[in-house]
This record gives C-alpha cells, sequence and structure tokens, in this order.
C-alpha cells in the first residue's frame, strides 16, 4: 500500500522532525516599530488579570516582513505595556499575520493572538509607509522619513504575555483551565535608523485600536533584527477574570452589541 500520509508518523520521522527543528538558521526581518504614550485608563481595560499597567502607558506597533526561507512573511504586533508581578514585558492585542502557518503555530501553541491578515513595509529611498490592515481597513498606518542611523544596541531580552486556553464545546467557559504564558525573546540587531513621522490609527469594529490614541510619540525606528523565543507556563489564569476578555482574540459578531465609539 502507498504511504497515507495522514497516518501516524514513525519515531525515525518525528526524531528527524524535531532535530531540524532544533537547527533552525538565524532568520531576519526588517520592520518598522512605533511607540507612543496612551491613555493609561484604555491600557488598564485592555488587561485581563492577573496582568496590570506598568509606570508608563505605552503602546507599540511592530509591523515586518520575514526572510523565512521558501516564502516571505507579513507579521505585526500590537501591544500595550504589562507587569506580571515584577516581570515587566508587552501584551500583544492583536498578531496580523499573511500566513495561515505563522498563525496556526503561534496560536496554538503559544497562545498567541494571531489573525491572517495584510502586512506592508514599504521603503523608497528615505521614505517609509508601514501598514497592518484586515477587512479592507487599514487600521494602523505608519508613515515617515529616515532621519538617520542609530547605534546598534545591545542584544536584548522582551518579554510578551499571552493567555492560552479552549472556548468551551457547550459555548459556555472553557474547556479546561487557562494558562498564563511568557514568551521570551533574544533579539539583536545588524541596522537600525531613526524616523521622523507620525502614527495613524483608524476606526475599526474587528480591530479597535483607535481606543488606544497616540497622545505622545516616543520614538519611530526601522531595522534589520533577528530573534529567538521560548514560552513557558507561568500559572493557571482564573477562568471568570479572563472570561470578559476572550472577545480580544476573535473577530466576534456579537460586537454589535457593544457601545459604537464616543462621538459616533
Amino acid at each position: 500500500m502507498a504511504r497515507v500520509r495522514y497516518g501516524a508518523r514513525t519515531e525515525r520521522e518525528a526524531a528527524a522532525t524535531r532535530a531540524a527543528s532544533a537547527r533552525l538558521p538565524e532568520i531576519w526581518s526588517t520592520g518598522v516599530v512605533a511607540v507612543w504614550e496612551t491613555d493609561p485608563d484604555a491600557v488598564a481595560a485592555v488587561l485581563p488579570p492577573p496582568l496590570k499597567p506598568t509606570g508608563s502607558p505605552l503602546a507599540r506597533v511592530n509591523i515586518s516582513t520575514v526572510d523565512l526561507p521558501g516564502y516571505p512573511l507579513g507579521a505585526g504586533s500590537f501591544a500595550v505595556a504589562a507587569a506580571h508581578g515584577t516581570v515587566e514585558g508587552w501584551y500583544p492585542l492583536v498578531m496580523p499575520m499573511t500566513h495561515e502557518r505563522a498563525l496556526t503555530g503561534g496560536r496554538e501553541v503559544f497562545g498567541e493572538p494571531k489573525k491572517l491578515g495584510e502586512v506592508t513595509v514599504e521603503r523608497d529611498g528615505p521614505d517609509v509607509r508601514a501598514v497592518l490592515s484586515r477587512h479592507g481597513i487599514a487600521f494602523v498606518e505608519v508613515r515617515g522619513t529616515v532621519a538617520g542611523e542609530l547605534p546598534l544596541p545591545e542584544p536584548s531580552r522582551k518579554t510578551d504575555f499571552y493567555f492560552k486556553f479552549l472556548p468551551a464545546v457547550d459555548g459556555s467557559g472553557f474547556d479546561t483551565d487557562p494558562v498564563l504564558v511568557h514568551c521570551v525573546r533574544h533579539e539583536k540587531a545588524r541596522r537600525l535608523e531613526r524616523i521622523t513621522g507620525e502614527v495613524m490609527l483608524r476606526e475599526s469594529a474587528y480591530d479597535p485600536v483607535a481606543d488606544l490614541p497616540v497622545l505622545r510619540l516616543r520614538e519611530i525606528t526601522i531595522g534589520e533584527k533577528t530573534s529567538d523565543q521560548s514560552g513557558r507556563v507561568v500559572e493557571r489564569a482564573d477562568a471568570q477574570a479572563l472570561l470578559p476578555y476572550i472577545h480580544q482574540r476573535y473577530d466576534d459578531p456579537l460586537q454589535i452589541l457593544d457601545a459604537p465609539p464616543e462621538g459616533s
């Protein structure tokens, strides 16, 4: 009988897969990062317990093209500064990806809030434009002009916070206890430049990042970076406390019941 590829893999095949995963080369990305001060009440409102605001109400968008072997990937992240105990990091609200492969792995393994979307990074001489789009709406757009090179930063360690969970089969609560994940990235850069420009947040019912306005722009940069990542479950999350926030993960049709933005 011909090999049935949906059948069980042999131990030899499984071992080869593990060995190949352990030998991944450095993968470089070209990305635009913008950081700004936003409404502290809005930051507090989007953080599920036990996450809490830090001393600075910051929001950050990262819009990148990734040189994955075999196919390019567009990857984005919109996050707010958060703390879990003594650990400070970022809590991503939405992470648009241009390919399903990147989306499913991150969601299923780490609990990342990834969604299929369009991610664009364009550079024409000193002019830069980076965009996150979904449902035909460019809900984040960064525009600017490269204003000069920056000194390369030392390799850094950054933490993102994710909640990993499975909604219940009967539509009420979760099938198992949700967990809080710390995802640690070790990042290094081979090029970094400063951008003078602006961040535009557009209204979207499915990606309402406009609720975290740009009150004071801290910085915009464009750079070439590589990183690794590892995750670990740090604690069981309170299911009842997390439940009101799970719509963050999905394009929920019941969002039509949410109150419209003020002034609309």
